[in-house]
């Protein structure tokens, strides 16, 4: 406010002014203006809650790995909110909104169901017109604690854990002495608790002092103590890959399982793969994998049951829902975990567009980049041990399938041919587990026939391609 100064003459005259109103001019009243009242305008600002949508088929909660947000910081749409983790995939789920963060309702390592909010979001209400702001979420208040009357004394509260003796005495009697000997306890610096009183009532003597101060100093009391026998033990978070694998296979093991094994003799193919190496013009590396894959698929068209899944939308009334696509899982060994991403209509592949695709979804599994849409969608899963180790295996059904068929490792053995001539086999062993409730034994012995006359007879599959 500015201060109007007047000189002595004109403040005598102001005083002699008997006339209010003909002050106003140097000196207003800013009382004397009417009062303005303030009109708010319109609240343009709302919240949002962005929910966590269904990330791919059959998911029911991800991990929180990172948040690229914080709390009153600034976020444009499309733009990532957080990387998350499910089903042995990684992704980012990007904002809905543009805005101010107003809340986390996770934190990082947190595991968030489908259709929970991940955050809210302040954002202007004229953008975003046919979003409907969710009600606030108000906290219930605690109950005040009755204060202390005159009649009722206050209680006074327990005393909590660290407010305890950290250590009772050893005995009964250990901590009784004489000032003299507390006064050689103090210059030996030991601790009365350490020594053994063999006085009465248990008292430390002069002589258990010493006894001790002897004890302690012997070069034996030096020398390096005993290999501690005690277990130590660390606990480790899981990481997020496995906590996946914890829960999906939790999910899978209600599953009623069955095996079925079979040996396999793949002398056809292993020579077909070396040709195929050898050609100078044309080199093409195609893995034994990929004809499994290819053979696999065209045993489905005979046995379609294997590529379907259960539907247990009405639990008392369980159903299938037939598949036509052949989605074909490929379990991978990546420096993250386990991998399941998928090969997507492999019956209108050929054996070297299967091994194409093989090699690129091993490498962006090397490299992390496996998207949602490589590893949702499966069908049915083939799982190659046999390259790490292991001759057998009893695989484990991946939820929403109903097979998997786990392939050890190719051995060379004699044998004998039709003519009675030892000669060299190339063998492996196929393991196949299926989900009981859906499939039985014969129907998966067929399937698991099918698949042994292409792969013992890879012509064959020249003969059913379409």
């Amino acid at each position: 406010m500015n201060v109007l100064r007047c000189s002595g003459s004109m403040s005598r005259a102001l005083r002699s002014c008997r006339r209010p109103h003909r002050a106003l001019p140097l000196l207003p009243s800013y009382t004397s203006f009417p009062r303005r009242g303030f009109h708010a305008a319109p609240f343009l600002w709302g919240i949002r809650s962005q929910v966590l949508q269904d990330v791919g088929e059959g998911i029911m909660e991800v991990q929180i790995i990172q948040w690229y947000v914080e709390e009153g910081g600034h976020i444009e749409e499309w733009k990532p909110l957080c990387q998350y983790q499910s089903d042995k995939a990684v992704d980012d789920i990007t904002s809905r909104y543009e805005g101010i963060v107003k809340k986390l309702h996770f934190q990082t390592d947190d595991t968030v169901p489908t259709g929970k909010a991940l955050v809210d979001i302040e954002v202007d209400d004229a953008k975003y017109p046919d979003d409907n702001a969710p009600p606030a979420t108000q906290e219930e208040p605690a109950e005040p604690t009755p204060a202390p009357t005159d009649t009722q004394p206050a209680q006074q509260p327990a005393p909590t854990a660290a407010e305890t003796p950290s250590e009772a005495p050893k005995s009964k009697y250990a901590s009784l002495a004489t000032p003299a000997v507390r006064g050689m306890l103090k210059s030996l610096n030991v601790n009365i608790l350490d020594v053994q009183g063999t006085g009465k009532d248990g008292r430390v003597l002069k002589e258990d002092v010493q006894r001790f101060v002897a004890a302690r100093d012997s070069p034996a009391a030096a020398a390096p103590a005993a290999p501690s026998t005690q277990q130590s033990e660390t606990a480790v978070k899981l990481t997020p890959f496995q906590s996946q694998m914890f829960k999906t296979m939790t999910r899978s093991l209600t599953i009623p399982h069955f095996l079925y094994a079979d040996e396999l003799k793949i002398n056809d193919i292993t020579a077909m793969r070396k040709k195929l190496a050898n050609d100078p013009k044309d080199p093409k590396k195609v893995t034994f994998l990929s004809f499994v894959i290819k053979a696999v698929s065209l045993a489905l068209n005979d046995y379609p049951l294997l590529n379907a899944k259960v539907d247990m939308t009405n639990p008392e009334k369980p159903g299938l829902i037939m598949r036509s696509k052949h989605n074909i899982g490929v379990a991978m060994d990546t420096p993250q975990g386990l991998i399941v991403p998928n090969i997507k209509d492999v019956a209108s592949r050929s054996v070297l567009d299967i091994a194409s695709e093989i090699s690129r979804l091993s490498e962006l599994g090397r490299n992390g980049k496996l998207t949602p849409a490589d590893l949702s969608g499966g069908t049915i899963t083939v799982s190659n041990i046999g390259n790490i180790g292991g001759t057998y295996v009893a695989p484990v059904i991946v939820p929403n399938e109903v097979a998997i068929l786990g392939i050890g490792r190719s051995k060379t053995v004699p044998a004998f041919d039709d003519a009675g001539q030892v000669t060299k086999n190339d063998l492996v062993n196929f393991s196949w587990s299926a989900d009981h409730r859906i499939i039985d034994g014969a129907t998966m012995a067929r399937m698991g026939n099918r698949v042994r006359q292409f792969i013992e007879s890879p012509e064959l599959m020249l003969l059913n391609l379409k």
